[in-house]
């Protein structure tokens, strides 16, 4: 698809979904955010080891919940603009059941394994990150997290509050980080009471490089 097609397929789902979008407007503006857009989403795709370099298949769920997102906080950031990004935010999570809004700052090389149920608070993300479908990032009292390098979220798992988690970490399925701080290269289960289980995982037993080219 070319990148004319590309924005007139954006602005006509937006429109589908909210009948007050200004088709013609609306494309203006996106085609004039595309090439950064599509440059961050290529970098991000030569990244991704199940992906292929150079391709970006709009068809492909988890591949245009990624641009979506990236073309809402391209717009956003240059901008300052809310008007389109929230109409682009509310197309993703219709499409794709993500809440993943466009203030949010993603690091440049991320990815999405499932996106249903996957909800993000403005935290601190580090780079190559991995995220399943029903996991939360979320604030407490104020509070939010920070996440470090190469940090792999399984499903239905929630990093919450005044919590860091360092680099190389894996949180098991289901599993719960409130309000603590997790040293790097760990494997997270949940435990008693309100600590997390720990278990040190060697530098060569992390998965990280089964999901991206480091």
């Amino acid at each position: 698809m070319t990148p004319a097609a590309l924005a007139r397929y954006v602005a006509q789902q937006l429109a589908n979904l909210l009948p007050d979008t200004d088709i013609d407007a609306v494309e203006a503006e996106i085609s004039r955010h595309l090439p950064n857009t599509l440059d961050r989403l290529h970098y991000l795709i030569k990244h991704v080891k199940m992906w292929t370099p150079g391709k970006f298949d709009h068809l492909h769920s988890t591949q245009y919940c990624t641009f979506l997102y990236l073309l809402s906080n391209e717009i956003f950031t240059q901008t300052g603009e809310r008007e389109l990004p929230t109409r682009i935010f509310l197309l993703n999570k219709a499409m794709n059941a993500i809440d993943l809004f466009y203030e949010i700052d993603l690091p440049p090389v991320f990815f999405i394994g499932h996106s249903a149920g996957i909800v993000l608070a403005k935290a601190t993300y580090g780079n190559y990150l991995v995220l399943y479908q029903n996991s939360t990032v979320g604030k407490n009292h104020g509070k939010a997290p920070k996440i470090g390098d190469g940090v792999i979220v399984y499903p239905n798992s929630a990093i919450i509050g005044d919590t860091e988690i360092g680099d190389h970490c894996v949180l098991g399925q289901g599993t719960s980080v409130i309000n603590q701080i997790v040293p790097s290269n760990q494997f997270v289960f949940n435990g008693t009471g309100s600590s997390p289980l720990l278990k040190p995982t060697p530098q060569d037993q992390l998965p990280l490089e089964e999901y991206f080219r480091v």
